[in-house]
């Protein structure tokens, strides 16, 4: 499952999102986006995760809880669409 994480400090890391996630069970990937021109994190990102069940239930505990001074928003991530 893909799960979106917003309103992250600008300072976290991928790295932090995998040993956050990782708790709830195996992560495939995590990343943080950046903006192309600044190089600077935009506040999101996405943690993908194999099993569904540790999906929803990281994405039940850990929505609202504060990392690093700012209250995350965690929830599945929509499918892009084509443009």
């Amino acid at each position: 499952m893909n799960i979106f994480i917003a309103n992250l400090n600008y300072k976290v890391k991928s790295e932090k999102l995998q040993e956050i996630f990782g708790e709830y069970g195996d992560v495939s990937s995590a990343k943080i986006i950046f903006d192309r021109e600044t190089k600077r994190s935009k506040g999101f990102g996405f943690v993908e995760m194999p099993n569904d069940d540790d999906a929803l239930r990281a994405i039940e505990d850990l929505n609202g809880v504060e990392i690093e001074g700012r209250q995350i928003v965690v929830k599945k991530a929509n499918e892009r669409e084509e443009k």
